[in-house]
């Protein structure tokens, strides 16, 4: 008598089923989990030292930018040894907690940059005449003067300016002067003076809110 050989795979029982169905939904969940914590945990490094997200609050820097829009700012750069690659400079906007009020935070333009730091405890003036005791900030009804050099305040509207007593400000090392686009009405250097680097947060790079304003922030 001859003989056949069976081929077929042996017939899995309804509940060998059943077990492999449930290690496979355990397998997936586990690897969702993961997925989910790894997410979190890039998302709060990126929050916590790199990019965090702003709602602007009121207008005291109109027209550059409007209550309720929101910004992405970059933090990364207020790091060591970052910053020595991503300076702050005049011109740029940034977000820092106020001098005065720890509770709040503000956006505002830089106008002057105190002398930088260098290696160690030392300090090094700027460039371009730049005295060792810092920088010179002066204020002259419309106009903005950094060591004597009127600034080019394009940026900003006419009937956002304001008149100023003639004053001076030193902008001593690792210290900013800022101040609001919408001079009417910022509080800023102007009221509680220049501020230290280490409380300024970061530097406001992309307006993502409203679709139809989206873009760079300058």
């Amino acid at each position: 008598m001859k003989h056949t050989e069976n081929t077929q795979s042996p017939i899995t029982s309804e509940a060998e089923e059943r077990e492999r169905t449930r290690r496979e939904a355990k397998r997936e969940m586990a690897e969702f989990a993961k997925m989910v914590i790894y997410f979190l945990a890039l998302f709060l490094v990126l929050r916590g030292f790199v990019i965090e997200g702003y709602e602007v609050q009121g207008p005291s820097m109109e027209p550059t930018l409007a209550e309720h829009e929101r910004i992405l700012v970059f933090k990364l750069g207020q790091l060591w040894p970052f910053y020595h690659f991503f300076t702050t400079a005049p011109g740029d906007i940034v977000v820092f907690d106020s001098p005065d009020d720890r509770g709040k935070r503000y956006v505002k333009r830089v106008i002057a940059a105190g002398p930088q730091r260098s290696a160690g405890s030392t300090v090094r003036a700027g460039h371009s005449g730049e005295p060792d005791e810092g920088v010179r900030v002066r204020l002259l009804d419309k106009a903005v003067y950094v060591n004597n050099r009127r600034i080019d305040q394009a940026y900003i509207r006419e009937e956002a300016l304001t008149s100023e007593a003639d004053r001076e400000v030193i902008v001593g090392p690792n210290e900013y002067f800022l101040m609001g686009d919408n001079r009417n009405i910022s509080k800023d250097s102007r009221n509680f003076g220049p501020v230290s680097e280490d409380l300024v947060i970061g530097r406001a790079l992309l307006r993502f809110w409203p679709l139809h304003r989206f873009g760079l922030v300058q």
